[in-house]
């Protein structure tokens, strides 16, 4: 008992003698759990000043109950997930901003989005374009195009969803995802002498990795400009991509050329299913870990993760390149199921998303000049609460890994809408070069400035 407060205060002032660029004995970073940060990750990559590659993992709605639900259920609640043993962890705010510029508190994941791969606020609903004058900012995935990088972003959702959409497109609203979704985006449309839907910019910004969901949208006709009357998918065929449609053809996909994986009409179904939430709660209930809606041959978000890897570390090769990659990989459903009071949906989508962690922490401990963080976009609204709790909205009970009893309420909207997005700051972790920006309370723009700084993009 006594030790403890003694490796409490050990571990702090190893923080602030990490951040000051100061070498820490291993021994620093004991945890008494036995489940905390890995001392050869903390070492890895500390004390360079530049990255040669940055892979950035965004669970959408994954705030710190959402991650404490994935914990408890799978791995119990003294153990710890892959995401959790990250060496630097700190918290960003997520707000945007009306058309004046001034604090809108709860974001939507256009917005938020927006504001890591631009570094700016802007108003809900906007990809990567500027609040009042609908002016579009450049990306960081645009930057590190610009200084010879090769780019990916894999995804859970549509490709053409708000989170992947904000590194490779600017439209005035997230809904102009492919070129029969343009209502809402009248001066972004190819005829106005704008760049096209979010479909049609992704592919045109020749983005090496894009793998997804979204098959429906690239299938949709372009209308105006050079690739009239042929689908979007046929446009990146035009452009030089490798189109694949399952684990199979994703695994047979050769570097040198870039690469479109779709791998759902729509969302890709999530990976576990059980009873929803429901007024006055449910019976308590096991997950059941397989969805009779997702296609079997779908690669799952690891699988995805280390053939991306695999596919932009081979292309910098083929190119005879050093300068390295940025990739961008997206838990998407996590948000969805919370929408829809969904806790299995939910934690399945989370433990999706953390073997992806694992996959990346693995390749940057062979290439420790390799910047990982993992963050949310936005809080959502599960949480957990007491067995004997009473909640007015709707609520379920989980039998967890370790056999016991675990109540989550979703009371964010009144039973039968969505629930809501949360305006609380979120978790973001991170190892390797420029890690230790993201300690303390920082805003979720930063995260923008640390991957720059961390590349050295100009």
């Amino acid at each position: 008992m006594g030790s403890r407060p003694y490796r409490r205060r050990l571990a702090w002032g190893a923080a602030a003698l990490l951040a000051a660029g100061v070498a820490v004995p291993a021994a620093a970073f004991a945890s008494d759990a036995g489940g905390g940060s890995d001392v050869p990750a903390l070492s890895a990559g500390h004390g360079a000043k530049k990255a040669k590659n940055v892979i950035l993992l965004i669970g959408d709605g994954m705030g710190d109950s959402e991650i404490t639900l994935a914990r408890d259920y799978t791995v119990g609640a003294a153990g710890r997930l892959n995401m959790d043993k990250f060496p630097l962890t700190g918290a960003y705010t997520t707000y945007s901003v009306d058309k004046d510029g001034k604090p809108d508190y709860v974001t939507d994941s256009a917005a938020s989005g927006t504001g890591w791969a631009t570094g700016k606020k802007t108003v809900n609903g906007r990809i990567s374009k500027t609040p009042g004058t609908d002016k579009a900012m450049p990306t960081i995935l645009e930057l590190a195009q610009k200084n010879g990088l090769a780019t990916g972003s894999v995804t859970t959702a549509e490709l053409t969803d708000a989170t992947p959409a904000v590194l490779a497109s600017h439209a005035t609203d997230r809904s102009c995802q492919g070129p029969a979704d343009m209502k809402a985006c009248p001066a972004d449309t190819v005829a106005k002498g704008g760049p096209g839907s979010i479909a049609e910019q992704s592919v045109n910004h020749k983005v090496d990795v894009l793998l997804g969901g979204g098959k429906a949208r690239f299938d949709q006709k372009v209308t105006e400009g050079r690739f009239a009357g042929r689908t979007v998918t046929q446009q990146a065929e035009t452009l030089g991509y490798q189109v694949v449609t399952d684990a199979k053809g994703l695994q047979n996909a050769k570097p040198g050329k870039p690469v479109l994986g779709l791998f759902a009409d729509g969302n890709v179904p999530v990976e576990w299913t059980g009873k929803p939430a429901a007024q006055g709660g449910t019976e308590p209930q096991r997950c059941v870990t397989s969805n009779p809606e997702r296609k079997a041959g779908t690669p799952d978000l690891a699988a995805q993760t280390r053939k991306a890897l695999q596919l932009l570390e081979g292309k910098q090769k083929g190119a005879g390149s050093k300068k390295g990659f940025f990739l961008q990989v997206e838990g998407a459903s996590i948000d969805k199921r919370d929408h829809a009071a969904d806790p299995c949906g939910q934690i399945g989508e989370t433990a999706a998303l953390d073997r992806a962690v694992k996959v990346a922490r693995a390749y940057a401990a062979q290439h420790p000049d390799t910047l990982v963080v993992t963050t949310a976009d936005h809080g959502h609204s599960s949480q957990i609460v007491p067995l004997e709790a009473a909640p007015p909205g709707l609520s379920s009970t989980l039998v967890t890994n370790e056999g016991q009893q675990l109540k989550v309420n979703y009371s964010t909207n009144t039973p039968g809408k969505s629930q809501e997005h949360t305006g609380t700051e979120v978790r973001i972790a991170a190892q390797g070069p420029q890690a230790e920006r993201v300690l303390g309370v920082t805003d979720q723009t930063e995260l923008f400035t640390t991957i720059r700084t961390a590349l050295a993009l100009r």
